[in-house]
């Protein structure tokens, strides 16, 4: 994006500059390189104070509901998606700087499940928000 702005910028000047024989400096100098971003970086950079994360890939998704699920079957109860979102987000309150108490009562009302529509309590929140932080934002 940064290359075809600058490279528009030299048209536009190289075209007002048209009376002028002396164009060849300003078009056969090359455009500034973008700075060099690592994923790392740029996850960092996107997360921001309180973003959410980038998606997990598959194989990340399948330890995150593993360690889910050896805390409790029932977290994901078959929607690895709605988990991933859920830890997301929870992800976001990491980010956020919130205290530990209050994100395990955010994770208590962020995982439920039909047998457990008021979540599963805190001991079990604390261990999911381990997981979470371990596996969707480590960076957090």
């Amino acid at each position: 994006m940064r290359i075809r702005t600058v490279a528009a910028a030299v048209l536009l000047l190289t075209a007002a500059a048209g009376c002028s024989s002396n164009t060849t400096a300003a078009t056969s100098a090359p455009p500034p390189a973008a700075p060099a971003v690592s994923p790392q970086q740029s996850a960092e950079a996107s997360a921001g104070a309180g973003g959410l994360p980038p998606k997990p890939d598959e194989a990340a998704v399948a330890k995150y509901v593993a360690a889910l699920d050896a805390i409790d079957k029932d977290i994901v109860h078959g929607k690895p998606d709605t988990a991933v979102s859920r830890g997301r987000d929870e992800c976001s309150s990491i980010g956020q700087g919130k205290a530990e108490d209050e994100l395990v009562q955010l994770a208590i009302k962020r995982f439920t499940s039909p047998d457990h529509p008021q979540g599963f309590g805190p001991g079990k929140a604390a261990k999911i928000l381990e997981a979470v932080h371990a596996n969707i934002c480590p960076t957090f």
